[in-house]
């Protein structure tokens, strides 16, 4: 369980709504009407210790079979979830922050508990351990003290209610209630894996500044409203900050089509009930039995059963905010905060990335655009490595305008975090291809990359913004585009002509669209470039890249002025940006270990390989410089 709540506003980021300036870290997310409305009624149906309703529906439906609504979401197969190169870069800078305030907090709580176990006065201040680190050559060693791996934070909110009600900041104040579920199931919804239905309210919702009068429900465990949430990417604090407007009970990823779960909702005039009965986590028998509730005077609340997945988001959210509250849900006394607010359940540890640089900043320079994270045990799940855009200034990307640097200890200058992970699972060739295309160095320079790609939209042949060209999580290029065998993804496509295409190379190099995004061409040194329209393929867009496919569809060609008249200009321009990127390398040791010279020899390897890679994937118009100084 997390300690107490502890509130923090930062600035968010999405690709569509630009948040605010830096200034607006300090300003409250998301007005709204401060008021209650109304009383909260009853659960209906069933006092303390009545059977779950969800025990009767799978009852009666193995005798009569399924019924109810079909959704209206993903008709397709279920997408393959194989780990890919990285998760979803947005939003991370925030998420960063979230699990680095819960993890503070937990760590404080912890202190606090041993002391007074040992008998120590509750006031007594906590001591921080002095840093530990040494470079070796030019890594920068890191050791975990218990500071830069935030502990697993164990689901315990089994059996458990939760009402969410609204307070005069406009924000939402959480107490315990009665676990008892409300007996009326409703209509089921047959949703697929990843999928969604949208359904109307039958009375106005009010919820944060806004009203709603539909929802979407989720098969992931969760509400949206405005839009569905049917994306098979992480389901992690930055999808529950960055998304649409959302009330979460139980945000993991979750299989409905599997064992024996059902979704159903319960539309009334007085209440608007979703229940999730024994609905498995994807690819695993474990699964979770959820219920929750709106209420017309804007209340929300949660029901939970026995709950054997052990990692999830619980919590609601404006959607599109930099402004958060973490807290404890499993506390006696009622707990408030304003923007979004929750608990993030995690069976494993995690780096907390916050707290690493911040200690390399301890003790080197603020001289470094981005640091490079490597471990000595494999610490990250859901993607192979990742990257964590920390501050952005420029202009034309199709990324925000903001500064985080500060947060993770830089005076300014750092744009950006890569989290490369256990530096056992790479091989000891940099160039030797392990991971679908890629090996070691494309890897990195996919990572390395996403500090300024793949974000950019383009105007369509219709004159509205297409984002068409991206593929995964709308931050790597789509197959289906003529990328120049980026390292963004994407492929190296031949016309045959007719109609038929066919993928020749893939991760090879920055394209020339990817260079002017990174500021080393102007526009007139990006030659056209071509996506596929309508292609017929049992490859979807989001899949990673492969050589040698063949398949059919319409050859739709682009030009740089169709992304600038989407984006805008770059700025700062070609002229004016830096052309040397300035890296350090870490290598983290876990607590109670001493570094290991293999590891450090390896990681050191990589860095050599890394520079003259990175050259040669520009075109020789950037420069890694990766010493530490």
């Amino acid at each position: 369980m997390m300690p107490a709540s502890l509130e923090v506003r930062v600035m968010g980021r999405t690709k569509a709504v630009i948040l605010a300036s830096v200034v607006a870290l300090v300003v409250a997310a998301c007005g709204g009407s401060s008021g209650n409305g109304g009383t909260t009624p009853p659960p209906s149906g069933g006092g303390t210790g009545s059977a779950n309703p969800c025990s009767t529906a799978a009852a009666e439906e193995a005798e009569l079979g399924p019924v109810g609504l079909v959704a209206g979401g993903q008709a397709t197969a279920v997408t393959n979830k194989k780990i890919l190169v990285d998760g979803n870069p947005r939003g991370r800078a925030v998420e960063g922050l979230w699990l680095h305030d819960a993890a503070e907090k937990q760590r404080q709580e912890r202190s606090r508990g041993l002391r007074l176990q040992a008998g120590a006065p509750q006031e007594s201040a906590l001591t921080s351990p002095a840093p530990v680190g040494e470079d070796v050559g030019d890594i920068a060693v890191l050791q975990d003290q218990g500071d830069l791996i935030a502990p697993a934070n164990q689901l315990d909110i089994g059996s458990t209610g939760l009402r969410f009600t609204r307070n005069g900041s406009n924000g939402y104040t959480v107490s315990k209630i009665d676990a008892t579920f409300r007996s009326t199931l409703g209509t089921r919804l047959t949703l697929t894996d990843d999928d969604s239905a949208e359904q109307d309210l039958r009375f106005p919702f009010p919820f944060y500044g806004g009203t709603q009068t539909t929802a979407f429900v989720n098969s992931d465990g969760n509400i949206t409203f405005g839009e569905a949430d049917h994306a098979s990417t992480e389901r992690s604090v930055s999808r529950l900050l960055t998304g649409p407007p959302r009330v979460s009970p139980f945000l993991s990823d979750l299989d409905p089509t599997t064992g024996t779960g059902k979704i159903f909702v319960n539309a009334a005039t007085d209440q608007y009930t979703v229940t999730w009965c024994t609905v498995r986590a994807f690819d695993s028998t474990r699964a979770v039995t959820v219920q929750a509730t709106l209420l017309p005077d804007g209340s929300v609340e949660f029901k939970y059963e026995t709950v054997s997945v052990t990692d999830a988001v619980v919590g609601l959210s404006p959607g599109q905010t930099g402004a958060f509250t973490t807290i404890n849900l499993n506390v006696p006394t009622p707990t408030s905060g304003t923007g979004a607010l929750g608990e993030s359940f995690a069976a494993a540890s995690t780096l907390d990335t916050v707290a690493i640089a911040k200690r390399f900043f301890e003790t080197h320079p603020d001289n470094y655009d981005q640091i490079l994270i490597w471990t000595d045990q494999r610490l990250i799940r859901n993607a192979f490595a990742f990257e964590i855009t920390v501050a952005n200034e420029i202009r034309g990307l199709g990324v925000d305008i903001y500064d985080l640097s500060h947060d993770y200890g830089s005076g300014g200058r750092l744009r950006s975090v890569v989290v490369m992970d256990f530096v056992g699972k790479f091989p000891d060739d940099p160039n030797q291809k392990f991971l679908g295309e890629n090996n070691t160095l494309s890897v990195m320079g996919q990572e390395v990359g996403h500090r300024w790609l793949a974000y950019m939209n383009f105007r369509d042949r219709t004159g509205a913004s297409s984002d068409v060209l991206l593929g995964r999580d709308l931050a790597h290029w789509s197959f289906f585009f003529d990328s120049d065998a980026s390292v963004m993804e994407g492929n190296d496509i031949e016309d045959l002509g007719g109609g038929q295409f066919r993928t020749t190379d893939a991760v090879r190099r920055y394209s020339r669209l990817d260079q002017y995004a990174m500021g080393l061409v102007p526009p007139s040194a990006v030659p056209p470039f071509f996506f596929v329209e309508s292609p017929v393929s049992p490859h979807a867009r989001e899949d990673a890249p492969q050589v040698g496919v063949t398949f059919s569809g319409t050859r739709r060609d682009v030009l740089i002025d169709d992304v600038i008249a989407a984006e805008g200009q770059r700025s700062p321009t070609s002229s004016d940006a830096p052309k040397v990127h300035r890296q350090a390398f870490l290598l983290l040791v876990s607590s109670g270990r001493s570094p290991d010279a293999a590891q450090m020899a390896k990681v050191d390897g990589i860095r050599r390989a890394w520079e003259p890679f990175f050259f040669q994937a520009t075109e020789q118009r950037m420069t890694a410089i990766t010493r530490l100084r």
